[in-house]
């Protein structure tokens, strides 16, 4: 007989929340970085001077430094369109029929799109498995009431 796993994992092999046979303690950092933190102690100040003076005189990588943490690259943004409620298949199949429709007129990109596509695909799956259950309990209570009457 095999004994089961007891060594503080989930199913997929990674460290369980709470768990306290093993993993790293929350917050706890690598060596290497710890050292690296050791050596730029206070040297902060100094060291972001000398990457602008290096990105004024033209030095590329030192301006791309720079530049990214002035104006970090964007992340996702609010997307703003009018899609009617999706309750049904049908409601899923008009709200993207209305997202493509809003890629064509150039009001969203095609990546902004297929974002929101998998959101109503995933939506659209959900109410599937809804709809499966209803459908279900509905039959096991009819086929209850059928045998209720079989045997009264």
């Amino acid at each position: 007989m095999r004994k089961p796993n007891n060594d503080g994992r989930n199913s997929d092999g990674r460290f369980a929340s709470g768990n306290k046979l093993g993993g790293n303690r929350a917050g706890s950092r690598h060596r290497v970085t710890r050292a690296i933190e050791a050596l730029l102690e206070g040297q902060h100040e100094v060291l972001t001077a000398k990457a602008v003076e290096l990105a004024l005189d033209g030095d590329t990588t030192a301006l791309r430094l720079c530049l990214d943490r002035l104006a970090p690259p964007k992340k996702d943004s609010p997307l703003s369109l009018d899609l009617p409620l999706v309750r049904s298949a049908k409601d899923a199949v008009d709200a993207s029929s209305m997202v493509l429709a809003a890629v064509s007129a150039g009001e969203i990109t095609p990546d902004e799109a297929g974002r929101v596509m998998a959101l109503l695909s995933a939506h659209n799956e959900i109410i599937e498995a809804g709809d499966h259950e209803t459908r279900i309990a509905e039959l096991e209570k009819r086929l209850e009431e059928q045998r209720s009457r079989r045997g009264a």
